[in-house]
């Protein structure tokens, strides 16, 4: 018993050591770690708010959802990263801030779709 407090401890402390350097992060390292951890916190938001609104749509809206998202996937590769020979670069911040834009825009469908009815003509 004493075992696993003493794991639970250490790891609630780690969690908090982790959480405070991303506070000031003290290299390029650093800060792209807790970058991509809001990044993974965003993409799993904009999952779950696309699986939300696909569940409320009817059969067009799920096409038309789907043609949205690919779009939108598109949009922001072109926007966020670039291929060079032997490189492939990601703009995080880019990555992070539209995919938190896409979260919103497919949370406000919902909202939507339980207020007032789903309107496809939106998606």
């Amino acid at each position: 018993m004493k075992r696993l407090l003493l794991a639970v401890l250490l790891s609630a402390s780690g969690a908090a050591l982790a959480n405070s350097a991303c506070d000031k992060p003290k290299n390029d390292f650093d800060g792209l770690y807790c970058l991509n951890k809001v990044y993974q916190e965003a993409d799993r938001e904009l999952n779950d708010n696309y699986q939300k609104l696909s569940g409320k749509l009817d059969a067009d809206g799920k096409k038309a959802l789907k043609k949205g998202q690919l779009a939108w996937i598109r949009s922001r590769n072109e926007s966020c990263s670039k291929l060079e020979p032997g490189h492939f670069f990601v703009d995080l911040q880019c990555a992070t801030d539209t995919t938190i834009s896409r979260a919103q825009f497919l949370q406000d469908r919902v909202r939507e779709c339980v207020s007032s009815g789903c309107q496809n003509s939106k998606l």
